[in-house]
């Protein structure tokens, strides 16, 4: 989490034409992710295909969760960064046989670059926007199978992620939202005794945050 706050921070250094809203925000909501083809070349385990079903758990430990740093070049356009630590665990029973572990859940993090779009107040102080972008999956990797353990975080490929939501102010400064996010992550991750795993994964969260103006 230290890393992930520290480059949304490093996004306030890069210098602007004209002032600048910027914003850092926290969010937390619930998680989820259906289920996914998962592709396995090694040569302990062998060459393995099968589906998992996942879930998100977003309340355990560690708990899903986002941070991001967005600058509005203007009352309508901004871009910034997005860090979300997604997390997918199988479904019991629904391992195949011979994997003791196969998840990603500290986690399925995923670092975007994104840009935004909203809208002026449309009910009340209530002001809806959009967003997406592209970026990296760094997730970590859990497999045990036999022989072969693989546990650590890697970059495994490309991320890509869609937002839609609404924020209202509390304060000049203060403000919360709510909003559905949607991500998709191509994972190619080596493996400890010299194989991969190749999943594509896509998650969708509810999210509330908050968020603080500079």
């Amino acid at each position: 989490m230290n890393r992930a706050l520290a480059l949304c921070l490093a996004l306030l250094a890069v210098p602007a034409t004209a002032p600048a809203e910027v914003q850092l925000s926290f969010y937390g909501g619930i998680q989820s992710a259906p289920s996914s083809d998962i592709s396995i070349r090694d040569p302990d385990i062998g060459d393995d295909d099968f589906s998992l079903d996942w879930e998100g758990r977003s309340f355990e430990a560690p708990p899903y969760y986002g941070i991001r740093a967005t600058r509005w070049q203007t009352p309508t356009f901004g871009y910034g960064l997005d860090f979300a630590h997604n997390k997918v665990y199988p479904t019991d029973d629904s391992l195949p046989a011979g994997y003791d572990v196969l998840e990603m859940t500290d986690g399925l993090n995923t670092l975007t670059v994104n840009a935004y779009r909203r809208w002026a107040p449309v009910v009340g102080n209530l002001s809806p926007y959009v967003g997406g972008g592209v970026g990296l999956s760094l997730p970590h990797v859990e497999l045990t199978n036999g022989a072969s353990e693989t546990f650590g975080y890697q970059i495994t490929g490309p991320a890509a992620t869609w937002i839609a939501g609404a924020s209202m102010p509390i304060n000049d400064q203060w403000s919360i939202f709510g909003e559905y996010k949607g991500t998709f992550s191509s994972n190619t991750a080596d493996l400890e005794s010299g194989g991969t795993l190749e999943a594509d994964v896509v998650t969708n969260a509810l999210n509330v945050g908050v968020s603080f103006n500079f």
